[in-house]
């Protein structure tokens, strides 16, 4: 009987457990979406509507201006101190060619060390899959259809795993967790571990703004208040480890929860990015978002109300900048606080911001300054 190790935000797993796993839970892995077309059509996919169908390419949250422009593959990954890849869609083998380029690029530029792992239906250009793997990936995650997880014989996978026979390169499979699944899921482990492929992912089932009318409709609803989660997913997911752990399986399976890929990944994801990207005037918060001075004004272009406030204000070079990009002033929040009252008097708009330190910089909170 194996061991089940619980892991961080529930996550739970047997061993032999994924490199990329625990390099995703320090926020080492970079995830390339290297483009949204797929042609499984699932009905749980999670793809946002601006991803899904469309063939952009997104290093984290920052999009490429085109599947040529490397400089922010390369950029991202330096943000985040990347020390691996996961290549994602869609379907990355529908662009196979695009996601050899990348393969080469970053193990030229980062070394052999870097991890890459990818994930795969495996039901298009599986022939791919062996030049992919000379390029250097070093993980391969097949996703089957939930409608062959019971009798995989039959499945397509069978023959694109043949196609990686005699090469290096470590075979997963990783599918979500549809409630009520355990037999069938327990079955696919079984195939999984006879075809010595090392280790299983089950994702926790989330809800999103592209899959949330299919999931209503099959009558599935959050597990609470504050999570996206599917309810019954987590409990389907602890019943087939208890029983994968009793057999005499050598595969790792690997639960994975929702609060793991959020409260964990994410979160020590943007906390390596903020440590890279923040300006002498930002406060990196604990969960590793930015807290900035905002000044807001239409009276003068932005850079000579700066050039006064430096003056009027004894403000130092470094504490006080001019985005273009949002048409803004953004200052330390702790300079703000002393001159905001006397601003607002002048006309001035005045904020405190808090922001991801992604590429998006979405906007998490705003208050005014002076406080109301």
């Amino acid at each position: 009987m194996k061991k089940i190790n619980t892991w961080l935000q529930d996550s739970m797993f047997t061993q032999p457990l994924s490199p990329a796993c625990r390099m995703c839970a320090k926020g080492e892995k970079m995830v390339v979406l290297v483009t949204g077309r797929c042609t499984t059509g699932c009905f749980y996919c999670p793809l946002s509507f601006r991803k899904k169908g469309s063939d952009r390419v997104f290093a984290d949250e920052w999009e490429l201006a085109s599947e040529r422009d490397t400089d922010t593959l390369i950029a991202e990954a330096t943000a985040i101190q990347a020390k691996g890849a996961g290549i994602t869609g869609g379907d990355p083998l529908l662009v196979w060619q695009r996601v050899s380029r990348y393969i080469r690029l970053l193990k030229t530029t980062f070394g052999d060390r870097f991890h890459i792992h990818l994930y795969t239906s495996g039901l298009q250009n599986i022939d791919a899959l062996p030049m992919l793997v000379e390029e250097g990936l070093d993980e391969v995650r097949f996703h089957p259809l939930p409608a062959t997880w019971g009798n995989m014989v039959k499945s397509p996978l069978t023959k694109a795993l043949k196609t990686l026979d005699g090469y290096d390169v470590d075979l997963a499979v990783e599918v979500p967790v549809l409630p009520g699944s355990e037999r069938d899921l327990l079955s696919l482990i079984s195939w999984a571990d006879y075809q010595g492929i090392r280790w299983i992912n089950l994702n926790e089932l989330e809800f999103s703004e592209q899959n949330c009318n299919a999931f209503m409709k099959l009558g599935y609803t959050v597990k609470d208040d504050i999570s996206a989660a599917v309810k019954g997913s987590q409990k389907t997911a602890q019943k087939v480890l208890t029983s994968a752990s009793q057999q005499d399986f050598a595969i790792g399976v690997h639960y994975c929860s929702v609060s793991f890929k959020d409260g964990i990944q994410l979160r020590n994801r943007i906390k390596r990015r903020a440590k890279t990207t923040a300006r002498p005037y930002d406060i990196i918060t604990n969960d590793g978002t930015l807290m900035k001075g905002i000044i807001e004004s239409s009276q003068q272009p932005l850079r000579i109300i700066v050039g006064h406030l430096r003056r009027a204000y004894k403000i130092p070079a470094e504490l006080i900048h001019v985005d273009e990009e949002k048409n803004r002033i953004e200052i330390a929040a702790w300079q703000l606080e002393k001159i905001a009252e006397d601003l607002t008097q002048k006309g001035y708009q005045c904020f405190l911001v808090e922001e991801y330190p992604t590429a998006d910089r979405l906007e998490v909170e705003r208050l005014s300054l002076p406080p109301c």
